[in-house]
């Protein structure tokens, strides 16, 4: 799936310092491949985002059960109250 981003008038900039080891590494697979070094820093950027908010959303689910706030159901319960909706 083709990520489509916002209009340049509703970006942001940031500017990066990065490891000459990896400042090359990113230049070298950006020219290998046609593509800028902005591209693969979005992408990245987007892809870990993903995993750090999955992971912090688990960790305080995790939480709320520990704490009684919230409980566990097993799969029948799940599937059922999603088959119901």
């Amino acid at each position: 799936m083709k990520k489509t981003y916002p209009s340049w008038k509703n970006r942001k900039t940031i500017t990066v310092s990065l490891p000459v080891e990896e400042f090359e590494r990113l230049d070298k697979l950006a020219k290998h491949t046609g593509r800028s070094k902005n591209f693969y820093i979005k992408e990245a950027l987007n892809k870990y985002l993903d995993e750090v908010e999955d992971i912090y959303f688990l960790e305080r689910s995790i939480e709320l059960v520990r704490t009684g706030q919230d409980e566990l159901i097993n799969l029948e319960e799940a599937e059922e109250e999603l088959c119901s909706e």
